[in-house]
C-alpha cells in the first residue's frame, strides 16, 4: 500500500497489508472452514439450523452432481437465482467446488433481464427457487442453460417443517405461479443423487474466475465483473483483518443477514467472511416483511446486522424494534447507498452502538473503505481504505487530485477485478491499474473518505454542480419525512432542475413546509423546484433507490 502523506495509521490491531494469500483457492478455504468448526451452527433459516459439517456434505453432493450427472466443467457459468435460503450456501459452495463460476442473480428481474444476464453470461445450469420458475419459462427456449434445477423455499427445512412450509406458500399465500418446464430437477433430488456419487476436486489455479457479479443495473445494462478466487480470498483476508477487533474471541458471534446473498455485500461479508469466522448467521428470505424481520429479531442476541439504508431506517419505524436486546450488539455496517446522518443518529440512540458506512462496488468483491468500529468512526463518512488497498481521487484527465478536492474515486488492490466479461474494458482503468468507480467524493487532511455521490447523478443547476445525496440526506432529517429521493430534471432556463420526490411519515406535511426546511440548511440553487410526495420510493431488490426509475417517471409524465 502506497504511504500516502495524510494517512496516518489504521485502528489498532489492523496491519496495512494483509501478507500472502492463506488459501490457494476458495475450495481449500470453504474445507479448511467445514473442518476448522465442524459442529459449530454456520446457518439458520426459519429456525432450522445447518452444521458447518452439514454445509460441506451437501455442497459436496450437489458438486458430484454437477460434475457426473450434469457433465458440467470447470469454468462453465451456473446462475443462482434465490433469496436468502439455505439452499443458497450449498448452491454457491457446490459449484465453486465443482470449479464452477458462479454468477449470482436476483430473483425480481423480469424475463428481459434474466435474459440479457443468462445469455450473456453463457450460463450452463440455472438454480432457481419455484416462486419464480414462471419468469424463467418465458425465456427458457432463448437462454443457453440446458439444466434448469428447480427449489422449493421449505427444501432443507425437514420432511414436516418444509412440507408445511411449501404449502402454505403454494397454496395459502399464493406465492408459486404455475410453471411448465419439461425435465427440470428437483433440488432435493439432486443433493441426493448426488450423495451416492464420486466427487473429484478439480485442480484450480488462483486466477481462476469464480463469479461473475453482475452490476446492479441501476443506471443501465448490467455487466458481469470477474472476481478470481485470488480477489475473494484477498478481499476476505482484508475485511478478516478489519472486523477481527470486534468479534468475540469465543466464536459466539450471531450475524443478521437481510441482505440477500446474491448481492456482492452480503455474498463476502455476511458470507464468506462470517462463514471463515466460525460465526452463527441467520438468514432473513423477506426483510421487506419488516413486522416478521423484527419478531424474527426478537428471538437472537445479535452482534453484527449489515444492510442498506433503507432496511436500518425501516427497522427504526418499527415500534417493537426499539424494544430489542441489544446488549451483544457490537454495531451495524451500512453499504450500498449512502447511510443518512439522520438515520445513524438515530441508530445510535436507539441500539446504543454505531452504525457506520463501508464502500465498495461489485467490480471490487466490494469492499474498498470502511469505518472503524471502536468509536472512531466519522459519520457521514466512507471511512479509510482496507489493508492492502490503495484509494485516491482522480480529475477527469486522469490527475491525481490533493486531498479536499473533489473528483472521481478511484481504487486498486489485489481485490479489484480483472474487467467485465466479454467486454471492452477500454475506459475502465486509469494507468497505472487505477479502477475508476464512478463515484465523486473526496479524502480529508487524515485519510478518511467521503462520497459526494455518483457521477452520473450528478445535477447541473446554472452550471453549479449539485449531488443529489446531499439533498436526500438534508431533507431526510426533517421529522415528518420517511423516505427521500431527489433527482435532475431538464429546465429551460438553468438547464436542470432539482426534482424531489417524497414518502411522508406525518401526513400534515406540505410543499411549502418541506422548502421552508431545506432553505435553513441549502443555497438557493439547492433547494428542490419541484416536490411530488408519493407512496413509496422505487428500490432495488437489495434497497437502493433507483433514481433512473423516477427520471422515467418524470418524463412520461411531461409527454403526457
Amino acid at each position: 500500500m502506497t504511504d500516502f502523506p495524510w494517512f496516518k495509521s489504521y485502528p489498532a490491531g489492523i496491519p496495512n497489508e494483509i501478507g500472502e494469500y492463506e488459501y490457494s483457492s476458495l475450495i481449500e478455504m470453504f474445507d479448511l472452514t467445514c473442518e476448522k468448526y465442524a459442529d459449530q451452527v454456520a446457518f439458520e433459516n426459519f429456525g432450522k439450523k445447518m452444521t458447518f459439517r452439514e454445509v460441506q456434505q451437501h455442497a459436496n453432493s450437489f458438486a458430484a452432481y454437477l460434475q457426473v450427472e450434469l457433465g458440467l466443467k470447470k469454468g462453465d457459468r451456473i446462475a443462482i437465482q434465490m433469496p436468502n435460503l439455505l439452499q443458497f450456501p450449498i448452491a454457491f459452495f457446490g459449484a465453486i467446488k465443482a470449479g464452477l463460476i458462479a454468477v449470482n442473480t436476483n430473483p425480481l428481474y423480469t424475463p428481459p433481464e434474466m435474459k440479457h444476464q443468462f445469455k450473456d453470461a453463457e450460463v450452463s445450469a440455472v438454480v432457481i427457487v419455484a416462486n419464480f420458475a414462471k419468469q424463467l419459462e418465458v425465456i427458457k427456449d432463448e437462454i443457453p442453460a440446458k439444466h434448469i434445477i428447480i427449489t422449493k423455499m421449505g427444501d432443507m427445512l425437514g420432511p414436516m417443517k418444509g412440507g408445511i412450509v411449501n404449502f402454505v406458500v403454494k397454496y395459502v399465500k399464493k406465492m408459486v405461479p404455475g410453471y411448465h418446464i419439461p425435465n427440470a430437477i428437483s433440488f432435493s433430488s439432486a443433493l441426493s443423487k448426488g450423495a451416492s456419487l464420486k466427487y473429484t476436486k478439480p485442480s484450480m489455479d488462483i486466477e481462476d474466475v469464480a463469479v461473475l457479479q453482475y452490476t446492479g443495473g441501476t443506471t443501465g445494462i448490467s455487466k458481469g465483473a470477474q472476481l478470481s478466487h485470488r480477489n475473494l480470498i484477498a478481499h476476505n483476508q482484508m475485511i478478516t483483518h478489519w472486523f477481527k477487533p470486534y468479534m468475540r474471541p469465543d466464536h459466539q458471534d450471531l450475524i443478521i443477514t437481510a441482505i440477500p446473498m446474491y448481492h456482492i455485500f452480503a455474498l463476502t461479508v455476511n458470507g464468506l467472511l462470517m462463514f471463515t469466522s466460525g460465526v452463527k448467521n441467520v438468514l432473513i428470505t423477506n426483510p421487506r416483511d419488516m413486522k416478521g424481520f423484527v419478531k424474527e429479531l426478537q428471538k437472537h442476541k445479535f452482534t453484527i446486522v449489515t444492510g442498506v439504508n433503507t432496511l436500518f431506517n425501516g427497522l427504526l419505524n418499527n415500534p417493537d424494534f426499539k424494544n430489542l436486546d441489544f446488549s451483544r450488539l457490537a454495531g451495524a455496517v451500512g453499504g450500498g447507498m449512502a447511510v443518512q446522518d439522520a438515520v445513524a443518529e438515530r441508530w445510535e440512540q436507539v441500539t446504543g452502538k454505531p452504525l457506520v458506512e463501508g464502500y465498495g462496488l461489485s467490480e471490487t468483491s466490494p469492499v474498498l473503505c470502511c469505518n472503524p468500529l471502536d468509536g472512531k468512526h466519522r459519520r457521514g463518512f466512507i471511512g479509510i481504505p482496507v489493508p492492502s488497498t490503495e484509494v485516491a481521487i482522480f480529475d477527469d484527465n486522469g490527475n491525481q487530485l490533493p486531498q479536499g478536492e473533489t473528483g472521481e474515486i478511484c481504487a486498486k488492490g489485489p481485490q479489484v477485478m480483472r474487467g467485465y466479461w466479454e467486454k471492452d474494458n477500454d475506459g475502465v482503468f486509469y494507468p497505472g491499474g487505477w479502477f475508476k468507480t464512478g463515484d465523486i467524493g473526496f479524502i480529508t487532511e487524515d485519510g478518511f473518505f467521503k462520497i459526494v455521490d455518483r457521477k452520473k447523478d450528478m445535477i447541473k443547476v446554472s452550471g453549479f454542480n449539485v449531488f443529489p445525496n446531499e439533498i436526500e440526506n438534508v431533507i431526510a432529517g426533517n421529522p415528518k419525512v420517511l423516505e427521500v429521493a431527489a433527482i435532475g430534471v431538464p429546465h429551460e432556463r438553468s438547464g436542470e432542475a432539482i426534482k424531489v420526490y417524497v414518502v411522508k411519515k406525518d401526513q400534515s406535511l406540505t410543499e411549502e413546509e418541506l422548502l421552508d426546511f431545506c432553505h435553513k440548511s441549502l443555497t438557493n440553487y439547492k433547494i428542490p423546484k419541484f416536490v411530488e410526495f408519493i407512496t413509496e420510493v422505487p428500490k432495488s431488490n437489495v434497497g437502493k433507490i433507483l433514481r433512473r426509475v423516477l427520471k422515467e417517471k418524470h418524463d412520461a409524465e411531461v409527454s403526457r
